[in-house]
C-alpha cells in the first residue's frame, strides 16, 4: 500500500508494510480532516475465489489505514483466458460476487468503487452477451450506480502484439451516469478506454465532477506509451482529480496489464503511483479545497465558449 502525496508515505507491498514519514510534516496530515482515497492494484485471473480473496484483502487494508472509499481496477472479479470463459464466469448484479462485496462494504463502512464487473446482459439467455460495468456501494452495502462502458477496446495493433475486440461479447453502455456524492467528494465514473475520449471527462465535469475514475486493465504496450499522459492530461483540462485503479501482470499466458495505478490531482501532479510489478494501494488526500483554488485561479470552464463555437467546422 502506498499512502502518497505530498506529507507522507506508507507502503505495503505483497503483504510487506514499509513506513516512509517526513518529520512534522508527516504529523500535520495525521492531523489532517481531508478524506483518504484507496486506489488498488492488483493481479486477476481466472479463478474467481482468489480474486475475491485479494480484493477483500485490499479493502481491509485501506479500511485500516483510514480511506473512506476504496477504487478497485477493471477485471476485479476475474479476467479469463477466452471468450467462452469470460461469458461462462459472468454473473448478474444480483449474483454472489456483488452480494459479497455488498456485505464487505457494510461490514466495514467503507464506499467501494469496483470497476470492470462483467456483468450479464439484458438479453443473456439469448445472445450471451455482457456489460462492462462500473459498480458503486455505498457504507450501508447498498449499490448506488451503475455505468455500462461506452467505448469498447476494439483494436489491433500490428507488431505490438496487442489485439483485443472487446464487442465481439460485450454490449456498450447506453449513456453516461451522473456523478456521485461520496464521502471523498463528487465522483464521475468512468472505465480504461474511456480515458481517451475527452468529451466523456468534460461532460462529467459539467455535470459537477470533482474525481473522475478510470479503473483500469491497459495492456503493457499502450499502458507505456499513453497511461500516465492520458490521466494526467483528463485532470488538468477538467480540473478534478483523478483516480485509477488498475490491473499489473501477468493474468494468465495469453495477457498481461501495464499497472501503475495512478492519482493524480486537479493541476495534474502525480499523487501517487502503484508502479508496474507489485499489488498494492496508493492512499491519497482528496483536498477539495485544492481543487477549489485551482479553479477559481484559472477558471477554464468559465473561458470555455458556447459549443456553436467548437462546432462551427463540422
Amino acid at each position: 500500500m502506498l499512502l502518497c502525496g505530498a506529507l507522507r508515505q506508507i507502503v505495503l507491498l505483497k503483504g510487506r508494510s514499509l513506513w516512509r514519514c517526513q518529520a512534522g510534516r508527516a504529523r500535520r496530515r495525521m492531523a489532517s480532516s481531508h478524506p483518504l482515497a484507496a486506489v488498488c492494484q492488483m493481479t486477476s485471473t481466472p479463478d474467481k475465489e482468489a480474486n475475491f480473496t485479494a480484493c477483500k484483502h485490499l479493502v481491509e487494508q485501506s479500511k485500516d489505514g483510514g480511506a473512506s472509499m476504496v477504487f478497485l481496477p477493471e477485471g476485479f472479479d476475474y479476467i479469463g483466458s477466452n471468450r467462452e470463459e469470460t461469458l461462462q464466469l459472468s454473473e448478474s448484479l444480483q449474483g454472489d460476487i456483488i452480494t459479497r462485496y455488498t456485505q464487505l462494504a457494510k461490514k466495514l463502512n467503507v464506499w467501494l468503487s469496483l470497476g470492470g464487473f462483467h456483468e450479464r446482459g439484458h438479453d443473456w439467455e439469448n445472445d450471451r452477451r455482457i456489460y462492462n460495468s462500473h459498480v458503486i456501494i455505498n457504507g450501508q452495502g447498498e449499490v448506488v450506480s451503475v455505468y455500462r462502458k461506452g467505448h469498447l477496446f476494439d483494436v489491433e495493433l500490428t507488431g505490438r502484439g496487442v489485439s483485443l475486440k472487446e464487442s465481439a461479447f460485450t454490449i456498450p453502455g447506453p449513456s453516461l451516469v451522473p456523478p456521485v456524492q461520496t464521502p471523498v467528494g463528487k465522483v464521475g465514473l468512468g472505465i480504461c478506454y474511456d480515458l481517451r475520449f475527452p468529451e466523456l471527462s468534460l461532460a462529467l465535469q459539467r455535470q459537477g465532477a470533482e474525481i473522475l475514475t478510470y479503473p483500469s486493465a491497459f495492456t503493457v504496450a499502450t499502458g507505456a506509451a499513453h497511461w500516465e499522459v492520458l490521466l494526467r492530461a483528463r485532470a488538468i483540462e477538467t480540473q478534478c482529480f483523478v483516480l485509477a485503479a488498475a490491473q499489473v501482470g501477468a493474468h494468465h499466458a495469453k495477457r498481461s496489464s501495464y499497472g501503475h495505478a495512478v492519482a493524480v490531482d486537479p493541476w495534474g501532479v502525480v499523487m501517487g503511483d502503484c508502479g508496474g510489478t507489485d499489488v498494492g494501494v496508493a492512499m491519497v488526500e482528496i483536498d477539495l479545497l485544492k481543487l477549489q483554488d485551482i479553479r477559481r485561479d484559472m477558471p477554464v470552464q468559465q473561458h470555455r465558449r458556447e459549443r456553436e463555437f467548437y462546432s462551427a467546422l463540422d
